[in-house]
């Protein structure tokens, strides 16, 4: 299982709409701070503190390029966060298949 401190940063980092969008944007190809910025209508400080918490979390990797801060997605943490909801979505999968398996079973029977 993964570390929980990763998803834990992970799950923080995409609990916020405007930290989702970054994302869904650096899907596209990589950004500026300012590009991300523009469309968002917040300062480029404020978007420097979105990013910041999307780089912590492993979620973005931004570079220096020229004056500009370029950022682009980094899929190792979504790879972790993506691998623990697979494990519970196959365990509630299981759970339901069983409760279907017995509710078919009682129908059955009571006939």
């Amino acid at each position: 299982m993964v570390q929980q401190e990763v998803l834990d940063k992970a799950f923080a980092a995409l609990a916020d709409a405007t930290r989702r969008d970054i994302l869904t944007r650096l899907g596209e190809g990589p950004a500026t701070i300012s590009q991300l910025a523009e469309p968002a209508g917040i300062t480029l400080t404020g978007m420097k503190k979105h990013v910041q918490v999307l780089e912590d979390a492993g979620l973005v990797v931004s570079e220096k390029v020229g004056r500009a801060r370029q950022c682009r997605l980094g899929t190792e943490r979504l790879d972790d966060a993506m691998a623990w909801i697979g494990f519970y979505q196959r365990l509630w999968e299981r759970r339901l298949d069983g409760l279907d398996a017995y509710f078919t079973l009682r129908k059955g029977t009571q006939k």
